[in-house]
């Protein structure tokens, strides 16, 4: 969207400024530059011809759903079990701070007639505390009276209730202040409801921290104040907790800015990351829980650029290299990445589990890219303990380089729902067109007419059906009534379980889970031939504290090493007897070349470093020094490690870029007599 990377615009004389300056805090009203007003009238910009600027991926159609005068700048949407469309209507923003002294708008748009196009607006909320507000999550009631909508605007992230069912606000409370910089899309991001009954969101690198509803700083469950300080999170963040806001998870750190997270039916975390602009290096992350993605340097703070230099002097780089460097790839303890994408502005994101679209998009990563005008579906397929990913497109604005997609949502019937902030640039302090602002709906041919399937939630069987849907509203309404109903759900859900479809099976799990004999329906799922349910079951006992551990035991020789990396995650922070043997037994399983699987195994000895590594030392003796062996030396942060470093980067077989990992491998221990002995030994065989 407009407010993220500095791009070339359509005309040059319209650049807009670097995103790297601060929020402009003044009420200025700048006018349009004359070659954007000049081209912003052109016959090609008017709404009737927004549909001959797209290109649609295969098998789709695309259609206009909403479109000027209606809204303006969609920054961020939702779609409700209703099919209706919720819509932060961004006017005030930065450059433009105050051009509408209303404020800016949250709208509800309908289609009552099914024909594919709004006919209907109602406006929701007005006002300066909502001005370019980044995300909208609607959380409706079971029996329909009321709906809560939480609204992220940062430095706040508020929870607006409509209490009577007309679609207007009657009250406003705090979920989390102090989050970010106002006027910034840096800082806070939309929530979304997961499959576990949590909620799931995010910060870019200018969230800065999270504050609860008083102003005081959230400790979350791991003992962490939760900023960027350093101790030990940085920049960008992503979360996880209570609709209430209680049990607070960091789940991943040190991205620029993570625009938006989604997560699947198995409890998998999907964003994208934006690059300093202009270094072709935007990515999209599989996010491993408490993971460090590696913006900055983890040590220091410091930006990618001095080891870019520094390694450019010794040998000319291309830009296929740029990414290992700028997300610090070459460092122990940061996460990899799942794709590069190159120049762009990563907006919204979802994931597709829906069955209207053809199947190259069914559970799939569907992502907004605003900086080169595309909607993308990213097809993964499992790659060890991680995942690999090639590229599907799904709409490109072709012939029109001011589509600028800012979000993607699944609508009851499971079409897509694409916002289009349209405007001649992304990024910097100001909006290039105040006029425009469409919504697309992509679909495949027949299947025009837009209904929604009618819920009734009231009954077991409708609530199955809800949380069957494509739709996220939809499946919050079956889990919220499936949970409420208890042990009366426990045989539809059993029978749900048994399905064919791997994601029903998985929603099903997670309720399960809940009821008094949970455990009795995990110790099946933990045998379940599709590693997806196992992960699944594994992830559901450690969310409901229903002896995870055990779990683990059972799982640590499972054949499929995406399991073994949860068993792994699972082991963080363990304070259980056999933890060191269990982790040896998974780190053992290594095959020396999945560096997914070699980050979890860092993930779990967070904090039990000596023992985990003493066990495996043990176990390894003498012949440690294998592929295996010096992944796990290269990885560890205990100071047994130092000398087994040293001894690596004297040995005359290693290779200079070995040598050259393994002594950067030194800087993670902390200052020790093995560091400083080993640090020596390297000196006087260097002489």
């Amino acid at each position: 969207m407009k407010n993220q990377l500095a791009l070339s615009l359509a005309f040059a004389c319209a650049a807009l400024p670097s995103l790297a300056a601060d929020a402009p805090k003044d009420k200025q009203k700048p006018a349009p530059k004359p070659a954007v007003a000049a081209a912003a009238a052109a016959p090609e910009r008017e709404a009737d011809k927004a549909l001959a600027g797209l290109d649609v991926g295969a098998g789709l159609k695309a259609q206009l759903f909403a479109s000027e005068p209606m809204l303006l700048s969609p920054s961020n949407v939702e779609v409700d079990h209703l099919g209706r469309i919720w819509v932060c209507e961004v006017v005030n923003y930065r450059g433009r701070n105050g051009t509408r002294p209303e404020g800016d708008r949250i709208l509800v748009l309908e289609d009552t007639d099914g024909d594919g196009k709004a006919d209907k607006q109602t406006v929701f909320y007005q006002g300066r505390d909502i001005d370019s507000a980044l995300g909208i999550c609607v959380l409706p009631s079971l029996d329909g009276k009321s709906t809560k909508v939480i609204v992220s605007c940062a430095p706040n992230v508020f929870i607006f209730t409509d209490e009577n069912g007309d679609l207007k606000s009657d009250k406003k409370d705090l979920l989390f202040t102090k989050v970010g910089s106002p006027q910034h899309d840096h800082s806070t991001h939309a929530f979304i409801f997961g499959p576990d009954g949590k909620l799931y969101w995010n910060v870019g690198n200018t969230g800065k921290g999270v504050s609860d509803k008083d102003g005081n700083p959230i400790t979350d469950r791991a003992g962490n104040i939760v900023n960027d300080g350093g101790k030990p999170y940085r920049q960008g963040m992503a979360f996880r907790c209570n609709p209430d806001g209680s049990e607070f998870e960091v789940l991943g750190h040190n991205f620029r800015n993570n625009y938006e997270v989604t997560v699947d039916s198995f409890g998998t975390l999907w964003q994208s990351d934006n690059d300093d602009d202009g270094n072709k290096s935007v990515r999209i992350n599989y996010v491993m829980e408490f993971g460090n993605y590696g913006y900055v340097d983890e040590l220091n703070g410091a930006g990618w650029k001095a080891g870019w230099d520094a390694a450019n002097k010794k040998a000319k780089l291309s830009d296929d290299d740029k990414p290992l460097y700028h997300w610090h790839m070459h460092d122990p303890g940061v996460v990899p990445t799942l794709l590069v994408t190159g120049a762009g502005s990563p907006t919204g994101i979802t994931v597709y589990e829906g069955d209207l679209l053809p199947a190259p998009f069914r559970g799939q990563v569907i992502h907004c890219d605003a900086g080169p005008n595309v909607v993308r579906a990213y097809p993964v397929k499992t790659a060890g303990a991680g995942y690999s990913a090639t590229i599907a497109p799904v709409l490109t604005g072709a012939r029109d380089k001011w589509f600028r997609p800012s979000d993607v949502c699944v609508a009851p019937d499971g079409s897509l729902i694409v916002a289009d902030w349209y405007d001649p640039g992304v990024g910097g302090h100001a909006m290039g067109d105040l006029t425009r602002g469409r919504i697309f709906r992509v679909t495949v041919p027949g299947a025009e007419k837009y209904t929604a399937p009618k819920l009734n939630v009231s009954t077991t069987a409708g609530a199955v059906a809800a949380l069957k849907s494509p739709n996220l509203t939809a499946r919050y309404l079956g889990y919220t009534a499936l949970k409420a109903a208890g042990t009366k759900a426990e045989a539809e859900l059993t029978t749900l379980l048994k399905s064919d479809n791997a994601r029903h099976r998985a929603r099903a799990l997670w309720l399960l889970a809940q009821l008094p004999n949970g455990k009795t329906h995990l110790a099946a799922a933990l045998k379940d031939k599709d590693a997806d349910i196992r992960i699944t079951a594994l992830r559901a006992a450690r969310r409901y504290n229903l002896d995870a551990h055990a779990a683990v035991i059972q799982l640590a020789s499972d054949s499929a090493a995406a399991v073994r990396r949860e068993c792994a995650i699972a082991l963080r922070h363990s304070k259980a007897s056999d933890a060191p043997a269990l982790w040896t037994k998974l780190a053992q399983a290594h095959d020396g070349q999945d560096r997914w699987y070699l980050e979890a195994l860092g993930i779990a000895a967070d904090r039990n470093e000596a023992a985990f590594f003493a066990a495996w030392q043990a176990a390894a003796g003498a012949n440690w020094s294998t592929p295996t062996g010096r992944d796990i030396v290269w990885r560890s942060r205990t100071p047994a490690a130092a000398p087994l470093l040293a001894k690596l980067i004297m040995d005359a077989k290693t290779t200079g870029p070995d040598k050259a990992r393994f002594l950067r491998a030194l800087d993670f221990i902390p200052k020790c007599k093995e560091k400083d002995d080993a640090l020596a030994a390297i000196a006087l065989g260097a002489l």
